[in-house]
């Protein structure tokens, strides 16, 4: 891969991160859930909600995980 090629990935990256940290705060309520972990999204008494936070939980993993790869 280009050096560009890496670097646009690493930023699009950054914006799914972004969007799941944002999307789970939104479903849980509040940020506890990112020092508590995924502990936390078992909390939520709205079953809609925990759906979309497990979700985005998980979009954030698969992120950080390719992160992680690229270095």
């Amino acid at each position: 891969m280009a050096i560009a090629q890496i670097k646009n990935l690493q930023r699009r990256l950054g914006v799914l991160e972004q969007e799941a940290v944002e999307e789970v705060s939104r479903a849980c309520g509040h940020e506890l859930w990112q020092s508590l972990g995924f502990d936390a999204l078992d909390s939520v008494e709205d079953a809609d909600r925990r759906a979309r936070a497990n979700y985005y939980y998980g979009q954030l993993q698969v992120v950080r995980e390719l992160k992680d790869a690229l270095g």
